[in-house]
C-alpha cells in the first residue's frame, strides 16, 4: 500500500472525529458565550443585611442580622434569600436566648428562606447607574410555615454594585409565633423587616 493510500484512508477515519469536535466545541462555547451574557449572569452576596423591629412603646425590640446569602438573576427578576435565625443579634443576651428558644426554635427551624421575583424587572437597566422602584413577591418561609409576601422595593444600580433594598411586614400569628400574655405589651403582634442587601457587579 502506497503511502497516498495510507493518508487517505487516515483522512477517512479522521472525518467522524473532526466533526464530533467540532460539534463539543460549538456546545462549550455556547456554554461560555451564555454564561458570560447578560441573560446568564446572576449576581451573589453572602453578606447581605436584615432587619426587625417588633417592639412597642414599652420595649425597644429589635435584631440584626449581617450574614444573609442573596441571589439575584437581572435577566428575569428572579430573587432569594437565605438567613440563618442565630444569626441575629439584639443589644441584650436575655432577649437573643428568648428569640431563638421560645420564639423562632431555631434548634429546630435553622433557615428563613424568601425565593420570589422583581415582576417589573424590565424598568431596571443594570448598564446605567440610578435608583428604580420595583415591586416584589414570593415565598417567605419562616418557623416551619411559608406565605406569599408582597412589597415595594429599590434597585440601586452602581459602578461597582447592585444595591436591593425592601421593607414590610408580617404577622407573627401567620408563622405560628405565640408571644406569652405576660411579655403581649412588650412584643408587637407585627413585624417590620428590613431588607437591604449588596450585590457586587463581577
Amino acid at each position: 500500500m502506497t503511502n497516498n493510500q495510507l493518508s487517505k484512508i487516515n483522512k477517512l477515519k479522521m472525518k467522524p472525529f473532526k466533526k464530533l469536535t467540532s460539534i463539543l466545541a460549538t456546545i462549550v462555547l455556547g456554554f461560555v458565550l451564555f454564561a458570560f451574557s447578560p441573560a446568564g449572569k446572576v449576581y451573589l452576596t453572602h453578606t447581605g443585611h436584615i432587619w426587625f423591629f417588633a417592639g412597642t412603646a414599652m420595649e425597644d425590640v429589635n435584631a440584626n442580622n449581617y450574614q444573609v446569602a442573596a441571589n439575584l438573576n437581572p435577566s428575569t427578576g428572579e430573587m432569594a434569600y437565605s438567613v440563618l435565625v442565630k444569626g441575629f443579634e439584639f443589644r441584650r443576651a436575655l432577649m437573643q436566648e428568648h428569640f431563638n428558644e421560645n420564639y423562632m426554635e431555631s434548634d429546630k427551624y435553622p433557615k428563613s428562606t424568601f425565593k420570589g421575583k422583581i415582576s417589573d424587572i424590565s424598568k431596571v437597566d443594570f448598564d446605567k447607574n440610578g435608583t428604580y422602584n420595583v415591586n416584589v413577591s414570593g415565598d417567605l418561609s419562616m418557623h416551619g410555615v411559608t406565605k406569599t409576601v408582597s412589597s415595594p422595593g429599590t434597585i440601586t444600580v452602581s459602578a461597582d454594585s447592585v444595591h436591593a433594598k425592601s421593607t414590610f411586614k408580617i404577622a407573627l400569628k401567620d408563622y405560628n409565633i405565640t408571644v406569652p400574655s405576660v411579655v403581649k405589651d412588650k412584643i408587637s403582634e407585627t413585624v417590620q423587616i428590613h431588607v437591604d442587601v449588596a450585590y457586587s457587579k463581577k
